[in-house]
């Protein structure tokens, strides 16, 4: 009787672990903001629009199927053609409601197809003067004598106008909104000022390295090509968790306009936000009783030592250093249910940056040679997200710790069911992170 409720929560438990990287993005689907400042690209037509032009051509192919198939009644197609068309009567014939249907279709295209309109004038015509003509259509015809088809077609033709009409003006004109919105923040911060970024990570276990300034004399274009040169495969590395690293600088930059999900009785706070192609993204806001050094060892610098805190973590290892700020590891997530959730893995690229204010951890999903996809496990994703510990300018004995999440578990699980869990697994995510703040300061 409570399988149902455990399944759930023996999920909810293996979250944590599945994202306890959360800094991973395919890279097929890699999210680069470059998108947003390539003009070329802002200028063609998105995927929303697109499906909407697809539509708009299957109410005039499916109107036109309709109407040969009546046409191809009784005394057959040449017959009635010649009947409904070159002896046409407004009472008795179906070419009309063809020829409404072709209207939409050119008036639609040619607005939204070809100008790219972003109003809702355009359907809005449209569909009054299909609504229009089918209403008299319908009182003053005869149709309704002719059987079945002088139901259908009109019947037909006014719903799928009134869908076009809701299609556009609830999904069309809303998204293509929320990506101009989404590319003018983007925008505003490419022209920000540079950020603070990490100085060097040592070639054993992480450390807290100093502040340097991004875009600085001291910056190499290569990073780390003072010290060895670069592979082709390293270097692709590097750019992933830069453009990972970015992204979540546009997510934090946009906190008002996160949407609130669920608070606990800590105060944490977990919001949710649309990213462009990626879906809905989890965001949990925590304030924290300690330093914000503290976090940044426990949660950035030392992800190996996280199973000691974390039991639905199974493993955790740094396949390679690539250079000072970034590094590749391999992440497995226990199994859950009883087996009813194989484990994951994950081979994530990470870049960690140190500074003034805040300390980050992103990353994006990549491939490595060490550790190709294993039958055992099942190889999960990770949308852009990651870690953030803000530091307290008046307090530095508290923090704000920030994780973004946008996680893509892969197999057979419900994307439904995955999303009910995450708030809750993210909550017990910072149980668990208080608990290990509070041994270690038992220790100190």
């Amino acid at each position: 009787m409570s399988k149902p409720r455990d399944f759930q929560h023996d999920l909810e438990r293996s979250l944590p672990a599945i994202a306890s990287m959360s800094s991973s993005l395919s890279r097929s689907q890699a999210f680069s903001p470059h998108y947003y400042c390539s003009p070329e690209k802002r200028k063609a037509i998105s995927d929303v629009r697109r499906t909407f032009c697809l539509f708009v051509t299957f109410d005039l192919l499916f109107v036109s199927l309709l109407w040969i198939i009546e046409l191809n009644t009784k005394d057959g197609i040449q017959k009635n053609l010649e009947t409904e068309i070159i002896a046409y009567r407004f009472k008795t014939s179906f070419f009309d409601i063809f020829v409404l249907a072709f209207f939409r279709f050119s008036v639609l295209l040619l607005g939204y197809a070809l100008l790219k309109l972003r109003h809702w004038w355009v359907i809005a015509f449209t569909t009054l003067v299909s609504s229009a003509f089918l209403i008299v259509k319908v009182i003053l015809s005869e149709l309704l004598a002719k059987g079945a088809f002088g139901y259908l077609l009109p019947i037909v033709s006014f719903v799928i106008a009134w869908l076009e009409t809701w299609f556009l003006d609830f999904k069309v004109l809303t998204q293509e909104a929320e990506e101009e919105r989404w590319y003018l923040a983007a925008q505003a911060a490419a022209f920000r000022g540079p950020l603070l970024y990490a100085g060097a990570l040592s070639d054993g276990q992480f450390y807290s390295p100093p502040e340097s300034f991004a875009g600085s004399d001291n910056e190499s274009d290569e990073e780390g090509v003072g010290r060895r040169l670069l592979t082709a495969q390293e270097k692709e590395y590097i750019q992933q968790g830069k453009e990972a690293m970015a992204v979540v600088d546009q997510i934090l930059a946009q906190e008002e306009n996160w949407k609130f999900e669920k608070n606990n009785e800590f105060g944490d706070v977990v919001y949710t936000f649309e990213i462009p192609f990626h879906g809905k993204t989890f965001i949990l806001k925590a304030f924290m009783q300690c330093s914000a050094e503290t976090i940044y060892q426990e949660v950035i610098l030392q992800p190996e030592r996280m199973i000691l805190w974390n039991k639905t973590v199974a493993a955790c290892q740094i396949l390679q250093r690539v250079e000072d700020n970034t590094v590749i590891s391999y992440d497995v997530a226990a199994g859950a249910a009883g087996g009813g959730v194989s484990p994951r893995d994950f081979v994530n690229v990470r870049r960690i940056e140190r500074r003034r204010d805040r300390y980050i951890s992103s990353g994006m999903s990549t491939t490595h040679s060490l550790k190709p996809p294993l039958s055992k496990y099942v190889r999960g994703e990770n949308g852009p997200g990651g870690f953030i510990v803000l530091k307290c300018a008046n307090n530095p004995k508290v923090c704000t710790f920030v994780w973004i999440l946008n996680t893509d578990l892969k197999g057979r699980l419900p994307r439904y069911l995955i999303h009910q869990s995450l708030a809750a697994t993210m909550f017990e995510f910072t149980f668990h992170l208080r608990q290990r703040v509070g041994e270690i300061s038992g220790r100190s």
